[in-house]
């Protein structure tokens, strides 16, 4: 199945970067109308586009943008005239920094908050967790995102309200970085836990149901052992394809979460350069997003191999 689905990930690949060179060449005028602005004579349009070497044939420029990715040559910011792979670099470590914290830590959660709601789904517990669940599924990640920075920055001022280093200290450490991470890793986990843990609550309560736990119990085994021993191991294959599905939604809350907290991420850069029509870094984005969605999903395979042997390598 792993080796089935590496094949799928390259056709995938493959398929996403023409998919990306074309969304370039279709956006309306060209990028060479984006550089120079609406008030371009035709004359200079055609010297921007041969000096971005855009009046070769398609074909060729198809084989030339192939080349440069092979090489990591991602073109220059329309707006800040920086290479793009510089700023995805930059921009990526915080984004990486804030989303592994927030997947980290929602997932923990998840799993605690879904074993109670599986077990005691038909008691008081489960049924005040599960009406918390569709409260906190209904929020919007800028809600909670607000709402965090007007109790704990504003109201106890515990963190600050934004951004990602304190410009009064020469030189922030280590502690003045987690903090300004803290509000924005909990607004992606508090967003994301409510549909994790009811998903995972839902699977732990359909393997309690099955025969091998009745089989477990009825030869006296401990039921602490049946849940984690069996139970859990079960329930975790089906959370982990959900995680690695539902990268491309938690990075497209990104835009909103970085935006709320002024956080210098890709979110927050795709949508400064979405704004400015910077076509270089939206489509360097857009590649790498489907970059990382491929591996996210290529890693949940491998994960559930290595949880079931049955799925290693087919």
């Amino acid at each position: 199945m792993i080796i089935t689905r590496l094949s799928t990930s390259i056709v995938s690949l493959i398929i996403l970067i023409t998919l990306v060179f074309f969304m370039v060449h279709a956006t309306p005028g060209g990028p060479a109308y984006s550089i120079l602005g609406v008030k371009a004579t035709a004359k200079a349009i055609a010297a921007m586009n041969l000096k971005l070497g855009l009046a070769v044939p398609l074909p060729r420029q198809y084989a030339v943008w192939w080349w440069h990715l092979l090489q990591g040559r991602l073109g220059y910011s329309y707006q800040v005239n920086q290479p793009v792979a510089l700023l995805i670099r930059v921009y990526m470590l915080n984004t990486l920094a804030l989303y592994l914290s927030a997947i980290v830590l929602g997932t923990i959660l998840s799993i605690i908050v879904g074993l109670i709601q599986g077990v005691y789904y038909d008691r008081l517990a489960g049924r005040i967790i599960g009406g918390l669940q569709l409260i906190f599924y209904a929020l919007p990640s800028f809600f909670v995102g607000t709402i965090l920075i007007l109790i704990f920055a504003v109201q106890f001022r515990w963190f600050p309200t934004g951004g990602i280093s304190d410009l009064r200290i020469e030189n922030p450490g280590i502690f003045v970085y987690i903090s300004h991470l803290t509000l924005p890793v909990l607004t992606v986990a508090i967003v994301s836990i409510a549909g994790l843990s009811r998903y995972f609550g839902q699977t732990v309560r359909e393997e309690l149901t099955k025969e091998y736990v009745r089989t477990a119990a009825a030869k006296g085994v401990a039921f602490p052992r049946i849940l984690f021993g069996h139970v859990l191991r079960n329930a975790l294959r089906p959370l982990v394809t959900i995680l690695g599905l539902s990268f491309p939604y938690i990075f497209a809350g990104s835009i909103v979460v970085e935006s709320v907290f002024s956080y210098p991420g890709l979110g927050w850069l795709l949508w400064q350069s979405a704004l400015g029509q910077d076509y270089p870094v939206i489509s360097a984005i857009v590649l790498l997003i489907g970059v990382l969605t491929i591996l996210g999903n290529l890693l949940a395979d491998i994960v559930n191999g290595l949880l079931d042997p049955r799925e290693r390598f087919d």
